[in-house]
C-alpha cells in the first residue's frame, strides 16, 4: 500500500466497536486497533469512525457514505449489509447493488477501499437458516473488491472465531479478543507488521457443557437478547436511534 494519512471506517456495531470496551467503558473494536497500528507506521494519522450499532446498508449509504467522501481519505473501510440479511425479505442482489454505490462513490472520491465479508452465521441458532444467504451476499462482495481493486478482509475463513469465547453473551458481537484478532487480519491485508498472530488456537475447553446445560444457555440467550432483539424488530426501534458517531472528524490518535 501507499503511505497511508487518513482512515476513515464505516458501518455498523462491528466497527463501532460493541463488544470491545475500554476502561472507561467508551468502544474500542478492531477499527480503533488498526488505526493504532496504522498510526505507530504512519506517525500524523488522522482517523474517523462514522459507524453506528443497528444500522441497514441503505442508511450506511445515505448517512454516512457522502460524510466519508467529503472526507476523501487515504483509506476507507466499509462493512455492512449484516442488518439488512437477518431480514426475511433482504435479496443478496439487491445489497450488493447498494454496497457497489457505495464503494464507488468511496474510490471517485480517491479513496482505497477495504472491505469486509461476513461471518458464517451457522453457530448462532436463530440464524443459521441465513447461512446460504450470507454465502450469496459475500461471493457478490468478493466480485465487487475485485472489479473495484479493493482490499478484501475475508471473515468468512477466520475458523478461529467460530469458537465461542470469541464472542459477547449476546452471540452477535465480537469480544475484545475477537476484535484484536480482526485488527490483526486487517494489519494483514493492508501489509502492516504486527506483533500477533490471529490464527493463534485458544486454549482448549477444560469440558464441554452437556445437552441439558447448552439447551438451557440456548434458552437463557433466547430470553435476555433474542427476544429483545425481536421486539425492536416488530417496533421497528433499532438499538443505533438517537446515537452519533463517536469520531465524527478526521484527527490525530
Amino acid at each position: 500500500m501507499q503511505p497511508i494519512g487518513s482512515f476513515v471506517a464505516l458501518g455498523d456495531s462491528f466497527t463501532e466497536g460493541v463488544g470491545d470496551p475500554y476502561p472507561d467503558g467508551t468502544l474500542r473494536g478492531w477499527a480503533d486497533r488498526f488505526a493504532t497500528e496504522l498510526a505507530a507506521a504512519s506517525p500524523g494519522l488522522r482517523y474517523a469512525n462514522l459507524a453506528i450499532r443497528g444500522k441497514l446498508l441503505r442508511q450506511v449509504l445515505a448517512e454516512q457514505v457522502p460524510v466519508a467522501a467529503a472526507l476523501a481519505p487515504d483509506l476507507a473501510s466499509l462493512a455492512a449489509g449484516g442488518n439488512d440479511l437477518m431480514r426475511r425479505k433482504s435479496d443478496p442482489d439487491q445489497l450488493a447493488a447498494s454496497f457497489e454505490q457505495a464503494v464507488t462513490a468511496l474510490r471517485e472520491a480517491g479513496s482505497q477501499v477495504l472491505m469486509f465479508t461476513g461471518f458464517d452465521p451457522s453457530r448462532i441458532p436463530l440464524l443459521r437458516q441465513l447461512r446460504a444467504k450470507a454465502a450469496a451476499y459475500n461471493e457478490r462482495l468478493r466480485a465487487i473488491a475485485e472489479r473495484h481493486d479493493c482490499l478484501h478482509v475475508d471473515l468468512w475463513s477466520m475458523t478461529v472465531l467460530g469458537d465461542s469465547r470469541e464472542w459477547c453473551a449476546d452471540r452477535l458481537h465480537l469480544a475484545a479478543d475477537g476484535h484484536r484478532r480482526v485488527a490483526l487480519r486487517v494489519c494483514e491485508v493492508t501489509g502492516l507488521p504486527v506483533q500477533g498472530d490471529w490464527r493463534q488456537p485458544l486454549p482448549p475447553v477444560a469440558g464441554q457443557p452437556g445437552w441439558l446445560s447448552a439447551r438451557g444457555q440456548d434458552l437463557r440467550w433466547a430470553r435476555e437478547y433474542a427476544g429483545p432483539w425481536i421486539q425492536r424488530r416488530l417496533r421497528g426501534v433499532s438499538s443505533g436511534d438517537g446515537m452519533t458517531p463517536k469520531r465524527p472528524d478526521l484527527q490525530p490518535l
